[in-house]
């Protein structure tokens, strides 16, 4: 069996045993991480089960802050430990390395960059989560990867006995922060049941679409979308600017229109203004639309908006413009001479 610190003790930062603090009660309004909306638990009825979180990025991080504020005792890592210092301060456990992390939980939540990410982290090395899982214990993956590492990653969680469901999200570092993710999951529905009061907690809307992997395919459809409804309000802004329109105007005048969307909604002012704080990194959809590429040349189909799409984020990715909001594909537009 993995082993696990005695109860009443958690892993210090530096890797030795402290005793544990006393496990903190809600935390009030003003004690969040900045700028997160949390909502209680939808099913307070429930037992809260143990969780590590393993991912504090971006999204990782306000989604594990509405756990905490949840109710659900919560062990974080992260590779760069300062991540973990605003969690700490609600009350959230710190521990070394992914498996003093997975020992003892109940449930294992990922939210990492790629698919080398999640190997390394689940499944490499004498630190890897794997080692702490015990038989039972449940691993939820938020990261956006591959369908068949997801497939991969549950065969061999389930050879220990260890359940699985991929569970990818959408809506951006907004959604995380409010706790309106959309969650698209794939897996058991045994597993989803287990699952659901700690997803209701993190998204406004849980969806079920088959067996592992399903997830996965379902954020791919979502990238494509992303892909195509930013691509097009970019090229729009780029002609009506040429046009020499008010574009706020026009953009306000068509939002409840046809050509209505969430990207010409909350993007084409900073693509007007030409400022594009980060909602979700280009250099990660870059990533993801490539996954949906992929995915699709297997399956026999060509995605030519999309391959546009992430030909013109590669040439703004070689340019320093990677760790960018995704709206910022409008920038390819901007070498364009002026009327």
């Amino acid at each position: 069996m993995p082993w696990s610190a005695p109860m009443g003790f958690w892993w210090s930062p530096s890797g030795a045993m402290d005793p544990a603090p006393p496990s903190p009660s809600r935390p009030a309004a003003g004690l969040r991480v900045p700028g997160v909306v949390a909502k209680p638990a939808a099913r307070p009825e429930l037992p809260r089960e143990t969780v590590a979180f393993l991912g504090l990025g971006a999204l990782g991080t306000p989604m594990a802050a509405n756990m905490q504020a949840a109710g659900f005792p919560l062990t974080v890592h992260n590779r760069n430990r300062q991540r973990e210092e605003a969690l700490a301060d609600l009350g959230a456990r710190r521990a070394a390395t992914p498996l003093q992390a997975a020992s003892g939980a109940a449930l294992l939540c990922l939210c990492l960059s790629d698919d080398d990410a999640v190997r390394a982290v689940v499944l490499e090395g004498p630190d890897a989560a794997s080692g702490g899982l015990a038989p039972g214990s449940l691993v939820i993956d938020f990261s956006t990867i591959a369908p068949a590492t997801s497939e991969e990653l549950a065969a061999r969680l389930a050879e220990q006995g260890v359940a699985y469901l991929d569970a990818p999200v959408t809506g951006g570092t907004e959604g995380a922060r409010a706790a309106t993710l959309s969650v698209l999951v794939g897996g058991s529905e045994r597993d989803l049941e287990r699952a659901r009061p700690l997803l209701e907690v993190v998204g406004g809307r849980v969806s079920h679409f088959g067996p592992v992997g399903a997830g996965q395919r379902a954020k791919a459809v979502n990238q494509v979308l992303v892909a195509g409804s930013y691509g097009a309000v970019a090229e729009a802004l780029a002609l009506g600017k040429r046009f020499g329109l008010p574009m706020e105007r026009v953009c306000e005048a068509l939002m409840d229109g046809a050509a209505g969307s969430w990207a010409l909604r909350n993007r084409s002012a900073n693509m007007i203004n030409g400022r594009f704080p980060l909602g979700f990194r280009l250099a990660l959809h870059h990533k993801d639309l490539q996954i949906a590429l992929e995915a699709a040349a297997a399956a026999g189909l060509e995605l030519p908006l999309s391959a546009r799409v992430a030909a013109i984020e590669a040439e703004l990715m070689a340019t320093g413009h990677g760790d960018e909001d995704v709206s910022a594909l409008a920038r390819w537009f901007s070498p364009q001479p002026e009327l």
